[in-house]
């Protein structure tokens, strides 16, 4: 079977997995989100004989599946028939609730797989992979445990289910329930199935209430809740830090050797996240990610930042391939790290000042911003206008050339022009005035390089000829109003040159791995935002049907998308295609007191 992007992820903000249409278990990384992936079959395809690297509870004889998620949570439900009619239905899960006055969230997946209907055989396969696929680990087991062995940490799988059946693989007739607990090596004080049944009902009240809190829009609401959801299981518990996406390596176009690992936290990404998260009244994944942003800031050498961390912090992920796993239905290579670390983009500044301004505006935060923070981020702000006019490799992470980007200098403007509307929220007049002068100084440059006259557009690049799909967000971060001309004339070329169909390409010119073969599906979205800015509500809303169609089943989105097939490519889930999503439906929804 040829893996697909039509998966569905759990998480608890400490670990994820992706599970296929099968209930197999076929990516999660220990003892965190860029941990070795026990299981990896997604990188690799596997015949049952000789597979490594997954967890599957097979049905014998199946003829049928079916997949869902509990209401409003992160709790998913496999129903598979066989061809008797003995139906089996698998509850998968991390927990995560608030046990002693904090928020629980161990090491650990659940899955609960009970008898529906007739006499079905099942088939439990565990087999752990370690070092990114390249071996399988030794084990021991005891009566109701088998511990999996590996140099770094030993997975712990805890069960009411014979050992034996799983160890040597036996098919066995299910007569009720049995339970698989997934964690560290550390016994389970209680029955199996009595922790299982406790932290489900747990974890499905923590998921509902958190759902039940979210301000969301009237219309595409279902879409919207799961949207949430999925960037909360992105976001880093410990550390507040928010991953790009919880997977490496998925190609974003067959064969194009554009395979990168994307399980790290791009300061660019996170503000699209929290922002959005705020925006739906989620306001605690934004505070927890203002904390770890406030670190990197002060770890920061004169104010200088990387485009990219690691989820503890870490500014160093030396990028390397791992020649044992394959790749994505055999595309390789599998890349852990990421050299973009090393790049020099220049939106970052933006990004970062951009994302904390919430906290000195936001009366809802308890932790509200002051002067000593505002100081702390100044040093961005000065940065920012060494950078403005300076080359970069620009949010699109060119490896092969540097320009002065257009959109590297909008959000250096941002910087300023942010920094300003804090000093004088502060009340630090003298402050206001210095940035709002700087931030007019940037605007004027940005307006007299970036624009082509014989375009009638802003370009990707200062003098530059070419488009990019960034400058759609000119309006969105405030650079330009909505009635400005030149906003307008800018959406148009770029519906000119970069419109693929129903969708619009990141840019079109070839770069260091040729032309760009499928459509980073974000970009419709910020042509969405667009539209909707421009008053063409009904063209946008069209747009906005056409990508929903193309999520798959349950609602999750990659990276990319071939538009000629539909087809998802690209890591996944991506944090920035849900986060289109949330925010195009806040933008094109009825307001609930007109919606009935």
């Amino acid at each position: 079977m040829k893996h697909s992007l039509d998966l569905a992820l759990i998480g608890n903000c400490q670990v994820g997995a992706l599970i296929d249409t099968q209930a197999e278990i076929v990516w999660y990384c220990l003892p965190r989100f860029d941990g070795d992936p026990v299981f990896c079959s997604l990188l690799q395809e596997h015949e049952l004989s000789e597979g490594l690297g997954y967890c599957s509870i097979e049905l014998v004889d199946q003829v049928a599946s079916e997949q869902n998620y509990l209401a409003n949570s992160a709790v998913l439900v496999t129903q598979m028939t066989d061809s008797r009619g003995g139906v089996v239905e698998v509850t998968d899960f991390a927990p995560r609730f608030r046990q002693y006055g904090r928020i629980y969230t161990p090491i650990m997946l659940v899955r609960q797989v009970r008898r529906l209907h007739g006499t079905p055989r099942i088939v439990i396969r565990v087999r752990p992979a370690r070092n990114y696929g390249a071996e399988r680990g030794e084990y021991t087991y005891g009566s109701h445990h088998i511990r999996y062995v590996s140099p770094y940490m030993v997975l712990r799988l805890s069960t009411d289910a014979s050992v034996t059946a799983i160890l040597q693989e036996l098919p066995v007739v299910l007569d009720d329930e049995v339970n698989l607990v997934f964690g560290p090596d550390e016994t389970v004080q209680e029955s199996v199935s009595e922790l299982a049944r406790r932290f489900k009902a747990e974890t499905l009240a923590y998921w509902q209430e958190w759902v039940r809190d979210l301000g969301i829009p009237f219309e595409w609401q279902d879409e919207v809740i799961r949207a949430a959801i999925t960037l909360k299981l992105n976001a880093f518990e410990d550390t507040g830090a928010i991953a790009a996406a919880l997977t490496t390596s998925i190609p974003e176009a067959p064969d194009s050797g554009r395979n990168w690992d994307y399980r790290y936290c791009w300061l660019r990404d996170a503000y699209f996240v929290v922002n959005a998260l705020n925006r739906l009244g989620a306001t605690k994944t934004m505070e927890r990610y203002l904390r770890y942003l406030v670190n990197v800031v002060a770890g920061s050498d004169g104010g200088y930042l990387q485009p990219v961390y690691g989820i503890d912090g870490n500014g160093n992920l030396e990028e390397k391939e791992m020649p044992s796993l394959p790749g994505y239905r055999g595309m390789g290579p599998v890349r852990v790290g990421n050299q973009a670390c090393l790049q020099v983009q220049h939106d970052v500044y933006g990004s970062a000042v951009l994302a904390v301004t919430h906290v000195f505006f936001d009366h809802r935060l308890m932790q509200r911003g002051d002067v000593p923070l505002f100081q702390r981020l100044e040093p961005l702000g000065e940065m920012a206008i060494q950078v403005h006019d300076q080359p970069d490799a620009g949010l699109w992470e060119l490896r092969g050339s540097r320009r002065v980007h257009t959109f590297s200098s909008i959000m250096c403007w941002a910087a300023c022009d942010r920094l300003a509307k804090i000093a004088e929220r502060l009340g630090l007049r003298e402050r206001a005035a210095y940035w709002e002068a700087q931030a007019q100084r940037i605007h004027e440059t940005v307006c007299r390089r970036g624009w082509n006259e014989e375009k009638k557009s802003f370009t990707a690049a200062f003098e530059g000829e070419t488009l990019d799909a960034s400058l759609l967000l000119m309006h969105d971060v405030g650079f330009l109003a909505a009635d400005d001309p030149r906003f307008a004339a800018t959406v148009a070329a770029i519906e000119r040159e970069l419109r693929r169909g129903d969708y619009i390409f990141r840019y079109v010119e070839e770069d260091d791995f040729g032309a760009p073969q499928n459509a980073f599906i974000v970009c419709t979205y910020w042509y969405i935002y667009a539209l909707v800015a421009l008053g063409r509500t009904e063209e946008a809303r069209r747009l906005f049907e056409n990508l929903l169609a193309h999520h798959n089943r349950h609602g999750l989105m990659a990276e990319h998308v071939d538009v000629a097939t539909g087809e998802q490519w690209g890591n996944f889930v991506q944090t920035y295609s849900m986060v289109g999503l949330i925010n195009a439906a806040i933008r094109l929804s009825k307001r609930w007191d007109t919606a009935f």
